[in-house]
């Protein structure tokens, strides 16, 4: 159902930004999901990097195991769900807007233990100019 989803999602994007290619259907993409190696390249600043960091949270859905129960009625009527926090802290390039770092955390860890991680996604040789935080 994912794939199915993420066909349509991608359609809609190209019907938006107005171009008109093909995306592969559901089949082809879980046949290859696997082994795509997707790189998008990056276009960099004129300048240094201006870095805005800032983080959101997003609840998820995960499936819970139930003892006794076969895998069939899971299958057929869906297995019970919890749900959890995780929180996605994002880097974005101030000029292009651009996504340069991301990392998925749990909601327990604060806000601060996550910079080094994201600084430490941009590449050695990128100037620096300004790292941007909220007060968190």
């Amino acid at each position: 159902m994912t794939t199915r989803q993420t066909t349509g999602f991608v359609e809609s994007l190209l019907r938006l930004v107005g171009l008109n290619r093909t995306v592969p259907d559901f089949s082809t993409l879980s046949r290859r999901q696997k082994t795509l190696a997707v790189n998008i390249p990056y276009r960099g600043s004129k300048g240094p990097l201006h870095l805005l960091i800032d983080s959101t949270g997003i609840k998820v859905e995960v499936e819970v195991e139930v003892e006794g129960e076969g895998e069939w009625p899971a299958r057929k009527h869906g297995g019970p769900k919890r749900r959890v926090w995780r929180k996605i802290h994002l880097g974005i390039d101030e000029e292009t807007l651009g996504v340069r770092a991301v990392e998925i955390i749990g909601s327990h860890i604060g806000d601060a233990p996550v910079r080094p991680d994201l600084l430490g996604q941009i590449a050695a040789d990128e100037r620096i100019g300004s790292v941007t935080a909220d007060g968190a």
